[in-house]
């Protein structure tokens, strides 16, 4: 394994999180004599794997169901001093509210304090003055720390770039967990302003939100080839030194194989990414003409400034995953995820863009004649039926 200092934490961090939100028995709590033993010796077994392979940050959340209870089964036999242990709690208008879930997410992890404590899922501006205002959640964490139940804060966010780099700049946190990836570049911005505030970076979900990539369309295989594309991307985020570790959602022991292979590329990028990347990028170009390649999100307007609350740039992106790497089945998930994610995923689908007037929220764009006919096209190879998010469904 190979490790890289955790921002200011100076915490020494492999650069594979053992994350926790695939493992799991259930999305929701439930009582420990309904954990099948089949799934907790599965548990046991993944995380073993994962300190085996040198990868000793495990991660979880509150909101992760059965996750932590049954980490509570497995963490403490392990010498404390070997492991990085992580949770998420959201903020909550009444701060006493997130002290009682942070008791209960350590009394489940059977742990006297937890590495990392993660401000779970920032990502809107209310969300940041919640954490942050006077007698809100961060008093509680500060508190939390001068006890040692919580040594480092940082913040998960899948909220919009400026979002994400204004949190950052509040100099309150020492990492964040944040979505970039080959496929999603929009928030390396907040990768740079957590390297200037010495922010440890995680990258959530490189796999799964980042192309499920465990189940590629051949078209991205071959093109991503001679790496595998879940391989490909691990290298193309790694590459990046300002990265410090991408959490893999193992469901099983053998979820790490295939990522273990990058380690030995590392050193290689290099040499190894530049032909990937011409191949991504031309047959990208060859399916969407040069000019929308390099232009089509820009002047965009967020989902609140347009009618409908629809999300453009993301059904665009969607769009444009489809057309240059065959990534339906992919796209097709995140589509039908609009509106029904809240804050997490937001803004709607193009289900009624034929009754809107786009032309005011797109007079910024080059192209804004031809965007409304290309949502009803995408809407039309996308649409099913609308999904939640796993914690809420």
């Amino acid at each position: 394994m190979q490790y890289r200092r955790f921002g200011r934490t100076e915490l020494q961090m492999p650069v594979f999180s053992c994350g926790g939100m695939r493992y799991q028995h259930s999305w929701k709590d439930v009582p420990q004599w309904m954990i099948p033993e089949k799934n907790q010796q599965n548990l046991d077994a993944t995380i073993h794997c994962a300190i085996e392979l040198g990868i000793n940050h495990i991660e979880t959340a509150r909101g992760y169901g059965t996750s932590e209870i049954q980490l509570g089964k497995v963490l403490p036999t392990f010498d404390r001093d070997r492991i990085i242990v992580q949770t998420k709690v959201t903020p909550r208008e009444n701060p006493k509210e997130f002290l009682a879930t942070f008791n209960k997410s350590i009394k489940n992890l059977q742990l006297d304090y937890v590495d990392l404590l993660g401000i779970h899922g920032i990502n809107t501006y209310e969300l940041l003055d919640c954490t942050l205002r006077p007698g809100g959640c961060m008093e509680v964490v500060r508190e939390l720390q001068r006890q040692g139940r919580v040594r480092y804060v940082g913040f998960s966010t899948h909220g919009p770039t400026d979002v994400i780099v204004d949190t950052v700049n509040t100099g309150q946190f020492d990492y964040m967990n944040l979505h970039w990836y080959y496929i999603f570049q929009n928030n390396w911005p907040a990768i740079e302003a957590a390297q200037k505030h010495d922010v440890g970076v995680f990258i959530i979900s490189p796999s799964d939100k980042g192309g499920h990539l465990y189940a590629p369309p051949p078209k991205l295989v071959d093109l991503c080839a001679p790496l595998s594309p879940m391989v490909f991307n691990d290298l193309f985020c790694l590459s990046h030194s300002q990265v410090h570790t991408l959490s893999l959602g193992a469901a099983k022991p053998s979820d790490f194989d295939e990522h273990v292979k990058v380690l030995p590329l590392i050193d290689q990028a290099d040499e190894v990414l530049p032909p990937i990347l011409k191949k991504l990028e031309e047959s990208a170009i060859a399916a969407l003409g040069e000019t929308w390649y390099k232009t089509w999100d820009v002047g965009l307007p967020k989902p609140a400034d347009t009618p409908g609350n629809l999300n453009i740039p993301i059904i665009l992106w969607l769009g444009n995953l489809v057309d240059a790497f065959d990534m339906t089945e992919y796209a097709a998930a995140r589509y039908n995820l609009l509106g029904g994610a809240s804050h997490w995923f937001p803004g709607s689908r193009a289900d009624n863009v034929n009754s809107l007037d786009l032309r005011r929220c797109l007079q910024h764009s080059p192209h804004q004649d031809v965007i409304p006919q290309r949502l009803m096209e995408i809407h039309t190879r996308l649409a099913g039926a609308k999904v939640k998010r796993l914690s809420e469904s």
